[in-house]
């Protein structure tokens, strides 16, 4: 599974913006980063897109009472909201008529504990880590799995960070 989900995350940042980086998982992407100017806010930004496909299967997510009536899309939309928990009181006002009763909020604890059960994921990046910072932020995110063309002139510190959280990474 893990070499299907490198040639998946690989496919796929091919056809995006440089710089790039996408997580991926039981072979679909979960996550894809792309355009930034630099390789750790490409891993940073598609590893936020990671924790909210993670946080959906939360159970207080799946759990969520709706109203009658309320649209797939609407659910949807609503559920990432909760997820990412940042509304002003406007928005929290619109977001509360989808619910006979309002959830209480996600805590950050609830968040990290949940997150940390995510495991076997692998991150593809279109060029090489220029530093370790990228694969301390990815191990976060359950990542066991790396591929990158490598080249950089930090190989050895990259690889030793790989080796020291247990990943396996190929160029």
């Amino acid at each position: 599974q893990a070499k299907l989900d490198m040639i998946t995350g690989m496919i796929a940042i091919k056809y995006t913006q440089s710089n790039s980086v996408g997580y991926s998982k039981d072979g679909m992407m979960i996550g894809v980063g792309a355009g930034q100017q630099s390789r750790v806010d490409c891993v940073k930004l598609a590893g936020r897109k990671v924790a909210t496909w993670r946080l959906r299967f939360h159970p207080r997510v799946t759990g969520l009472k709706f109203k009658d009536g309320v649209k797939r899309q609407d659910r949807v939309n609503a559920r990432v909201r909760y997820i990412e928990g940042d509304m002003d009181k406007a928005e929290f006002e619109q977001w509360s008529k989808n619910f006979e009763v309002v959830p209480e909020p996600l805590t950050a604890e609830e968040k990290a504990s949940f997150l940390a059960g995510l495991d076997g994921v692998t991150i593809a990046s279109d060029a090489f880590f220029p530093f370790r910072d990228s694969i301390d932020h990815a191990s976060k995110l359950g990542v066991k799995y790396i591929a990158q063309p490598g080249g950089s002139v930090a190989d050895e510190e990259v690889i030793s960070a790989c080796d020291g959280y247990g990943m396996t990474m190929s160029f």
